[in-house]
């Protein structure tokens, strides 16, 4: 099959979060599987086109000046070149607040994807990704029903985060040239607003979500965020597939940025990575033969950071280290600058994003802490279990779906208390020292590479064509 993906964000050209991995990554695992994938994402100020072609002009109709440029990697990335929209040093905003006209720069995109159909490459498939691209079943549906060119093309939505919306005002729709009989609650409305996921949930051919767990989780209040009636009402096509790993990049055999590499059937090189850890954050010696809890997160609500300071005097009480890194929203950082001020001698943090540091942090410490609120599917927990880093995380969306009794420790309840039950019992096991190495062994012999998620998405294509 050919399939077109549309996103706002891949690896490694634009990236904040696993939305750019899956697009970095799924597209040419696809292509081993014999399918041709291409992909279109907006050309930001931070992607280099030195290595690019120009290979269209004009693709978008509104009074915008656009071009289309190609880079080879792997499969063929697309960029739509529209410096009065993109050309920008955020993606979708600077100083924390949104761009004003994120509704203008999001419906270009979308309309650049149907351009692209009609006059580049066709597609069977169009897979999109996101509220950012929410507008391109709408589009179809409305501005586009009666072209045919896209009568044999179907339509696949994903969801990575319900919580982001893409929400506007209704005076948005004067804008992006949809009509006012599309904003009605089986539509793009929600709560007298715009929304641009709303609109990708309703007009989307089928509809998926980056863990199964995860996708039975939004059709519910608890985690639907407003949207679990539509789910509800669309879950004859809506499924999960989990994400995969880059084990090119994830594996402590190969990892050029660890202390020391090893193995499964090497181990010795974890220790050596613990205390290049142990030394990089400043912990004393004594941590190298305590248990060392390993954080790299956003600093948010969603992950959890308000259990980890609830938690935190405790489990320093309880004998663990804890090395942190991440970056968020203020109150939370303000929560983790505390903890290492109480406990500097337990608990060290580092602010910001460094590629580097999350694989130390992966390979060096013994257990990786995820208490999510919601998690759609997380990445960090896969990682680890190849690192042999044991994961401690709470059952919700893909960290139930990933880790289970024998490659790691999984709570329940939202609280503080449940986060430290977990890791009382993760201690328990780490005084152990044969049986913690069944559990590290266990669990990096497991495989989350992106060959079984394509395979599903094939499979998932396929259904949408009517192939099986």
């Amino acid at each position: 099959m050919k399939i077109l993906m549309v996103a706002s964000e891949a690896a490694p050209f634009a990236k904040t979060g696993g939305l750019a991995d899956m697009v970095g990554s799924l597209p040419a695992a696809l292509k081993s599987l014999g399918h041709e994938v291409a992909v279109l994402l907006p050309r930001y100020a931070a992607v280099d086109l030195k290595a690019a072609r120009r290979v269209y002009d004009g693709l978008q109709p509104r009074s915008f000046t656009t071009s289309l440029y190609l880079i080879e990697n792997r499969v063929p990335f697309y960029f739509l070149d529209c410096p009065p929209l993109f050309d920008r040093p955020g993606f979708y905003g600077e100083g924390g607040l949104d761009y004003p006209d994120n509704h203008i720069r999001f419906a270009v995109l979308a309309q650049a994807a149907l351009e692209f159909t009609r006059r580049v490459w066709r597609p069977d498939i169009l897979h999109l990704h996101d509220w950012q691209t929410g507008l391109v079943p709408a589009y179809l549906r409305t501005t586009y029903v009666n072209d045919p060119t896209f009568l044999a093309i179907r339509t696949l939505f994903t969801v990575h985060n319900l919580g982001y919306h893409g929400l506007f005002p209704a005076a948005a729709l004067a804008d992006i040239g949809i009509g006012v009989e599309a904003f009605r609650p089986d539509g793009l409305e929600f709560f007298g607003k715009v929304s641009y996921l709303k609109a990708g949930l309703n007009y989307a051919d089928a509809l998926n979500t980056v863990s199964p767990t995860y996708a039975r989780e939004i059709q519910t209040p608890e985690y639907g965020f407003g949207l679990d009636g539509v789910l509800r009402a669309r879950s004859g096509v809506l499924s999960g597939i989990l994400n995969g790993v880059d084990y090119g990049e994830w594996n402590p055999e190969t990892d050029r940025l660890i202390a020391a590499n090893y193995s499964s059937a090497d181990l010795s090189g974890k220790r050596i990575c613990k205390q290049d850890l142990i030394s990089e954050f400043g912990l004393p010696e004594g941590a190298l033969e305590a248990p060392l809890i390993g954080i790299v997160s956003r600093f948010t609500s969603q992950k959890g950071a308000d259990l980890i300071a609830e938690a935190a005097d405790d489990l320093v009480a309880e004998g663990f280290y804890m090395a942190a890194l991440g970056a968020g929203e203020p109150q939370y950082e303000e929560l983790f600058r505390a903890m290492a001020a109480r406990h500097p001698q337990r608990i060290a943090v580092r602010f910001g994003y460094n590629n580097a540091l999350a694989h130390k942090i992966e390979a060096g410490a013994d257990l990786f802490l995820m208490p999510s609120r919601y998690e759609p599917c997380g990445l960090n927990q896969m990682y680890s279990l190849r690192y042999g880093t044991v994961p401690v995380v709470r059952a919700t969306g893909g960290l139930d779906d990933t880790i289970e009794p024998g490659t790691g420790f999984k709570f329940w309840e939202y609280s503080g208390s449940a986060l430290l039950g977990a890791l009382r019992t993760a201690r328990e096991a780490f005084a152990s020292p044969e049986g913690w190495r069944a559990l590290m062994l266990t669990g990096m012999a497991k495989d989350f590479s992106w060959s079984q998620s394509a395979a599903e998405y094939a499979r998932l294509y396929g259904r949408l064509q009517g192939r099986g």
